[in-house]
């Protein structure tokens, strides 16, 4: 199943009034998509779906593990200039390619058009999550190891 499938699959549970849909599939597995009130979640498995989930414009080798480049939701925030930085998949965040390591940014980095920001795994694949846009890191609002949702806020820009 492609990543496109499934999103057209979230959108539907969410502009419906379908509480929960399950798709399985012989070839490819079961995909399960459930809402509780405004919370969509979407299940996969079995795991070796994720070679048919590429949903990027390019894919890269870090140390043997695939990364994937995945185009950001950038929106601005009303009440101010600040810009947020949405998720654009499900999946777990981190804030550096390793445990040990230094985060990619922290408040009050400058970024550019292109610095990996952070990583989100999703189906054991480490996707670099790069920034769209040119500014300063005002606050991080995720969480490090933390489960993020699609479109989710994760960091609060300020444009240069």
């Amino acid at each position: 199943m492609r990543a496109k499938q499934i999103r057209e699959f979230v959108k539907i549970v969410e502009e419906s009034n379908v509480g929960e849909l399950e798709i399985t599939r012989w070839w490819w597995g079961k995909i399960r998509i459930s809402k509780s009130s405004s919370h969509v979640t979407t299940k996969i498995s079995p795991a070796d779906v994720q070679e048919n989930v590429s949903i990027s414009h390019s894919t890269k080798t870090v140390s043997g593990e695939p990364t994937v480049t995945e185009p950001l939701t950038v929106e601005k925030v009303s009440e101010s200039n600040l810009v947020e930085i949405k998720a654009p998949m499900v999946g777990t965040f981190y804030r550096a390619p390793a445990p040990d390591a230094d985060p990619y940014v922290k408040e009050g980095d400058n970024i550019s058009t292109g610095k990996v920001l952070c990583i989100i795994e999703a189906m054991k694949l480490m996707n670099e999550i790069e920034s769209e846009i040119n500014g300063k890191i005002v606050k991080v609002l995720a969480d490090n190891a933390q489960p993020v949702e699609y479109n989710q806020p994760l960091f609060l820009v300020e444009p240069s």
